[in-house]
């Protein structure tokens, strides 16, 4: 019997192994979390569940059932807090235990395939002020609310492009936050245009229609306003944040002078859409799109021959889409054929799904002069405490594009989070200040330790009494 391993325990994740077991292989699954389920099915440890844990979670009954057939298959083992800090031809290196913690198990897998359903995490642009606390991603306000119920303020104001910024208001809403605004920075004409170009288009995918005038009627219900071309520019408070600036901004995201104005809020919530978590796909060696996803044709399967990937690192398109992608790749990757009867239903929807991926990403990607809200004095890389200033002197005093060279002397990029936060915006920035592509091949996503690994660890991986499975 062959064995598949997944990385990633998300929706992708999730579809991946039911459909592999389906198809006869034996599956290993791991996930870094505690619990299965991804950023998206975020819930309550067991020991403390929820009364109504679907009024927070869209698709619960189809995340529950698919928990329940994995673990309860003898042919399936779900491993949780399993770290997986590096791929090296073909062997995957675990280190399973808390993230932090000592004393934790060495594991060694060398499957017959591999599904690579590691997801995507917030991407953030830089704010004046938002080094500050009280100041949080789109999406760890929204874990907060689902995974723990805490409310991150009283007076919240979310804000960044994209139609994840609905949910998260939706979610600190149900935690007991005020919202006074989600404000999006793309104008109401472009969004239309994505909305009403081929309408026929959308009928394939009409619960995510519903789903959108699910959240509509929340911020309606609420009075929370929707308001599009407008972007938060600054955050302002002493210790933490007490005011923000939401400015009027033209089609590329320059704000517009005199249209700024001040709201008092305790908290912020900012979302500029996502970055696909790539370390291992590269470590595995797999081709990347020039979009920056990982590059796989229609079975799901990468530039690597056994290796597939699924769900948001093959382009952000929401848990649909990557159930359909993780179903696919699952179902190859145990030996089964594209050309199933069964697999010809999951090509359809993911072709619509797709389509309406694209669309999502045209109506709100990322206008090119957002660096225009930006100041000298603006923190770029929190982790390491480097401004815009101090980007572009290295630039001017070395006249150097090289994005490794002028990470290393500035440090952006290098702190504890490795580039996560910040690593996309520093290379834009820089981008924008040489005006010329990177000099090297470098890139902020390519980290061959892809978690923090303590050096007796790191000295143990060989050492007799590994489990190599």
């Amino acid at each position: 019997m062959s064995e598949v391993v997944v990385i990633g325990a998300g929706p992708a994740g999730l579809a991946a192994a039911l459909a592999a077991r389906a198809a006869g292989s034996r599956v290993v699954v791991l996930d870094a979390s505690d619990y299965v389920g991804g950023q998206y099915w975020r819930h309550l440890p067991p020991e403390r569940p929820a009364r109504h844990e679907s009024l927070l979670h869209h698709g619960w009954s189809r995340f529950q059932s698919l928990r329940e057939a994995l673990e309860g298959d003898s042919g399936c083992e779900v491993v949780t807090s399993a770290n997986v800090w590096a791929i090296d031809r073909g062997r995957i290196h675990v280190l399973v235990g808390e993230a932090d913690g000592v004393d934790r198990e060495t594991r060694v897998y060398e499957p017959d395939a591999l599904v690579l359903a590691t997801g995507a995490f917030d991407r953030v642009l830089p704010v004046p002020g938002w080094d500050l606390p009280g100041v949080f991603s789109a999406g760890g306000a929204q874990a907060l609310a689902k995974g723990e119920r805490v409310a991150v303020g009283k007076r919240v104001a979310v804000a960044g492009s994209g139609p994840f910024l609905l949910p998260v208001a939706e979610s600190l809403v149900h935690a007991g936050s005020g919202v006074v605004g989600v404000y999006e920075a793309s104008h109401a004409a472009r969004l239309a245009r994505q909305w009403t170009t081929r309408p026929w288009e959308l009928l394939a995918t009409s619960a995510k229609t519903l789903e959108l005038a699910r959240y509509a009627s929340t911020l309606a219900r609420h009075r929370i306003p929707y308001v599009t071309g407008h972007a938060v520019t600054a955050i302002e408070g002493s210790e933490r944040v007490e005011s923000v600036t939401v400015s009027a901004v033209d089609g590329s995201w320059r704000p517009i002078a005199g249209s700024e104005r001040s709201l008092e809020v305790d908290a912020v919530c900012l979302g500029h859409g996502f970055t696909p978590r790539l370390e291992l796909a590269i470590a595995a060696g797999c081709r990347l799109t020039k979009d920056r996803f990982v590059d796989v044709d229609d079975e799901q399967r990468t530039s690597v021959a056994s290796v597939f990937a699924a769900g948001e690192i093959t382009g952000i398109g929401g848990v649909d889409l990557a159930l359909v992608e993780g179903s696919l790749a699952g179902h190859v990757a145990a030996g089964g054929r594209l050309s199933d009867p069964a697999m010809r239903r999951l090509r359809l929807r993911r072709h619509a799904l797709s389509q309406f991926a694209q669309r999502l990403g045209r109506a709100h990607g990322i206008g090119q002069n957002w660096t225009t809200w930006l100041t000298d004095e603006t923190i770029v890389c929190r982790c390491e405490d480097v401004t815009l200033a101090r980007l572009r002197a290295a630039t001017d005093s070395t006249r150097s594009s090289g994005l490794r060279s002028l990470k290393l002397l500035t440090r952006a990029g290098l702190g504890p989070c490795q580039g996560r936060v910040c690593g996309r915006s520093v290379e834009a920035i820089l981008g924008r200040v040489s005006d010329s592509r990177s000099a090297d091949s470098s890139i902020t996503d390519r980290r061959p330790i892809a978690v923090p690994i303590r050096l007796g660890e790191l000295a143990a991986v060989e050492r007799p009494g590994s489990v190599v499975e």
